[in-house]
């Protein structure tokens, strides 16, 4: 057992063990007076929790049915629970007599602790009753008891069995009277003793109208607040202004206790941050050999940067014989871009699957194939989903996820200047996207930490033994009409009802085990990368990406803008080869091909003919060869690169100008010996003109430059990706000088004429 002992009935009666604690100001519960009783029957993700937060605060606990087959029925959509009253029961009478013992008994799956056993004793014994039971404003499960209930002046008026206190003998006397079965309801039990008169008063029962020490959340969670203290948090009730101890989250509020306990009691608080992020974490450095890893790719909807997600992908710092890839590709666009990643990396991974769009697979059923592999895979160790739409820029990524040692776990990964992202902080009603009151500060990187979430999507990590364990009874990723992720991460957080041997009768419905409440993590301790956003992706163009200069802005200029242009402002990087003529480095390699690929793959050449119907007049006196952006539809997206990435260089070359960033002739020229070589000296119809270099003297071409005549200066050795800069009118009259051979490709632009 992990966090807690179960104690002989011996050690009870002594009570010898105790549950370490960290806090120094926080005092041990008399050994001799309170045990925490409570029903599990295996370790779910929520009763790890409850444990952890019972060590905090010292609690002595006691688990009751711990590796039993749970017969208490689906406590989470109708009656049962008996089986808790029974286990409660049979533990009592070896304790019925310890007259001085105070017995909390409570629920652990979706309960936390937020104060420690003094406060709980001091306010019980405030209370003035022999036995405390919960208190909520809604009745269940029998609303025709309400009227028998008695009145209260103020406070909650009903019982609520998940959490209640009183000294042994009493809860003895109580629970002997259960001769029910176990998938009988709990509740209804306790009510019936608590509405019959001469047993609430001789048992001397009262319920904690005022949430005192329980706080239950159905129905109230409108009451309740975080309260950040300096070293613990605590929950609020509004409504009676009290600070209960034990938090709830029955029947429909768990997602809001899963809240609740990001917090509380020392999950995060803002002097300290994160409070348990470190704790029970896997140092991978310390491994003899690393996990196996099987990575599930998909590419569900055309994408943009799809070529640099792989690389990407590759670059992460894990050995790639370790590595199993599976790669959905629903896109016939994209086969090409994964059958360069497969010339080059298929040997280097442990496997290589790749399953294309002639398969015609669905999503949920391509998600769950990829989840398979892993899952009928005993050698597999963790299943890494990612989708196409995550540029990964932190090669630690899988490393650190993998060290987090949670059974679900996904990287904060956000849309540039967005609050888009790949979680979601809260539901609403009908299970779809709610924001939480925290989920900007998370995004935003206010609040740092590891975080229980009801959604996340696009990119996560599951522990392979999960998969085989608790996530293999079904298609996690099939749900009424809920999209595959939604499905999973539902059937992650609920419960699993299956009909014994496919039998139609209503009676054969049970419970395989207690609910599956698979805790989902989202972490946003490390800078991972980002979502490229994959609407209005037009891929109808030769090399779409190109165009993602408004969609995606950062994608597109590390793909596309020159590593070395922010040195123009940092280190001067610039040159000034003639008077007022400036080069600087502004396209990337990828850039210029691809803009000279665009062109050619739509072909039709001007011919460097003075007729000319694209231009006004219709007729052009120093002609070139040439393509104008706007014949490609590239015209917008040209003008904002000019403000973008042209501008800025203008204002620091021609000191006190402010350029508008228009210009009305933006063109890719063509140069060949055979058809056009030359341009004749000539003025240009600007301001200023920008000048790119598209390819690669002596290796694409020879010959070719610029001459200004007014300096007699010469430029013969164009760099690609560099862009000469200079005035248009009046002082630079300049000429092409002859390509001797090759093809020589430049990208010219007349601005603000």
């Amino acid at each position: 057992m992990r966090g807690h002992l179960l104690l002989s009935f011996s050690a009870l009666l002594g009570l010898a063990w105790r549950s370490r604690g960290s806090d120094v100001d926080r005092r041990a519960a008399p050994a001799d007076t309170l045990l925490v009783l409570t029903v599990a029957t295996k370790e779910t993700d929520g009763f790890l929790r409850f444990m952890q937060s019972a060590n905090y605060f010292n609690y002595t606990v006691k688990v009751l049915g711990m590796g039993e087959e749970w017969k208490g029925g689906d406590v989470g959509r109708s009656i049962g629970g008996g089986q808790k009253v029974r286990l409660l029961k049979e533990a009592m009478e070896g304790l019925a007599d310890q007259e001085g013992m105070v017995i909390l008994f409570l629920d652990s799956y979706d309960l936390v602790f937020a104060g420690s056993p003094d406060e709980i004793l001091r306010k019980f014994q405030q209370a003035n009753h022999k036995v405390l039971f919960a208190a909520e404003g809604l009745i269940w499960p029998d609303k025709r008891l309400a009227e028998k209930y008695p009145s209260v002046r103020s406070g909650k008026r009903f019982l609520n069995s998940g959490g209640f206190i009183g000294y042994a003998p009493y809860i003895n006397k109580i629970v002997k009277q259960w001769d029910l079965h176990d998938n009988d309801d709990d509740q209804l039990f306790y009510t019936k003793v608590y509405l019959d008169t001469l047993q609430r008063e001789s048992l001397n029962m009262t319920l904690d109208h005022k949430c005192q020490i329980f706080q239950n959340l159905n129905g109230a969670i409108d009451e309740v607040l975080l309260k950040f203290g300096t070293n613990r948090v605590r929950v609020r009730n509004t409504m009676y202004d009290t600070l209960p101890v034990v938090i709830h989250g029955n029947i429909n509020t768990k997602i809001y206790l899963n809240h609740l306990a990001n917090y509380i009691p020392n999950a995060w608080n803002y002097e300290h941050g994160c409070g348990n992020c470190d704790q029970n974490m896997v140092d991978l450095s310390q491994v003899n050999e690393f996990p196996v890893v099987t990575v599930g790719i998909f590419i569900e909807q055309p994408t943009p940067f799809v070529p640099e997600f792989f690389q990407r992908l590759f670059e992460l710092d894990y050995p790639k014989d370790k590595l199993n890839v599976f790669v959905h590709n629903n896109e016939v666009n994209h086969e090409r871009h994964i059958q360069m990643f497969w010339d080059e990396n298929k040997s280097v991974f442990k496997s290589f699957k790749v399953v294309g769009p002639e398969e015609n697979l669905s999503q949920g059923e391509a998600r769950n194939m990829g989840m398979d592999l892993c899952r009928k895979d005993s050698s597999c160790d963790y299943y890494f989903s990612i989708d196409s739409d995550v540029q990964l820029t932190n090669r630690q990524t899988l490393k650190l996820l993998i060290e987090q040692n949670r059974k679900i776990i996904g990287p904060l990964v956000t849309r540039h200047g967005k609050l888009w992202s790949n979680f979601w902080g809260a539901l609403s009603l009908d299970g779809y996207y709610a924001r939480s009151e925290d989920y900007i500060d998370i995004v935003q990187g206010k609040r740092i930490g590891v975080w229980n979430v009801p959604f996340m999507a696009h990119i996560y990590l599951i522990k392979g033994e999960v998969l085989r364990t608790e996530m293999k009874e079904r298609n996690f990723f099939v749900l009424e009409k809920l999209d595959p992720d939604m499905a999973l991460c539902r059937n992650a957080r609920e419960l699993t009802i299956q009909r014994e041997k496919d039998s139609p009768s209503p009676e054969s419905f049970h419970m395989l085990r207690p609910p599956k409440g698979l805790f989902m993590y989202v972490t946003n301790r490390h800078e991972f990368g980002r979502l490229t956003s994959t609407a209005n992706y037009n891929t109808s163009h030769y090399n779409n990406d190109l165009w993602q200069i408004f969609e995606n802005p950062v994608d597109w200029k590390e793909k596309y803008i020159h590593p070395n242009y922010t040195r123009i402002f940092k280190e001067n990087y610039l040159e000034q080869p003639c008077p007022d003529v400036f080069w600087f480095p502004v396209f990337s390699e990828k850039a210029c091909d691809e803009l000279v690929e665009e062109m050619e793959n739509f072909g039709i050449w001007s011919g460097g003919k003075h007729e000319d119907k694209r231009i006004t007049g219709g007729y052009e006196s120093v002609p070139t060869d040439d393509i104008h952006m706007r014949q490609i539809n590239y015209e917008k997206e040209w003008l904002h690169f000019i403000r973008e990435f042209i501008s800025p260089v203008t204002l620091k070359v021609f000191s006190g100008y402010y350029t508008k960033g228009y210009a009305v002739m933006n063109f890719v020229v063509k140069y060949t010996p055979h058809r056009q070589s030359y341009l004749r000296p000539h003025h240009d119809s600007s301001t200023f003109t920008i000048n790119i270099a598209l390819n690669n003297k002596g290796l694409d071409f020879q010959g070719g430059g610029c001459r200004f005549h007014r300096y007699n200066c010469t430029i013969e050795s164009p760099r690609k990706g560099w862009s000469f800069m200079h005035p248009g009118r009046l002082t630079h009259l300049h000429e092409g000088l002859p390509t001797t051979g090759g093809i020589r490709y430049i990208a010219v632009s007349f601005i603000d004429p």
